[in-house]
């Protein structure tokens, strides 16, 4: 699983990216062998827009966005909806076999 951190508009820190490292081993742990590419985007405008897009590897791409005005929390939302996308994608692969 290829994981890319980027940021616009701001400089990204050491923390910030070890917080998102965090939350993705302890709320994704066992999704390491469906997901060929996790990209984050995260952006500073009057608030913090945080960003999400999951390349499965039989071909499907899920995206999800959040936004709050502190980045940890808008991090903290986008893991979950992510978490949320990602039970969905799995029932619906369980569904078609």
């Amino acid at each position: 699983m290829n994981i890319d951190i980027k940021a616009v508009h701001f400089t990204l820190k050491d923390d910030v990216k070890d917080y998102l490292n965090r939350k993705i081993a302890t709320r994704l742990p066992n999704v390491e062998n469906m997901i060929v590419d996790l990209l984050f985007t995260l952006t500073k405008d009057k608030d913090f827009t945080a960003e999400a897009t999951v390349n499965f590897r039989w071909g499907v791409s899920v995206h999800v966005k959040d936004n709050d005005f502190e980045l940890n929390p808008a991090v903290d939302k986008l893991i979950d909806k992510l978490d949320a996308k990602i039970i969905k994608e799995k029932e619906k692969l369980s569904e078609r076999r």
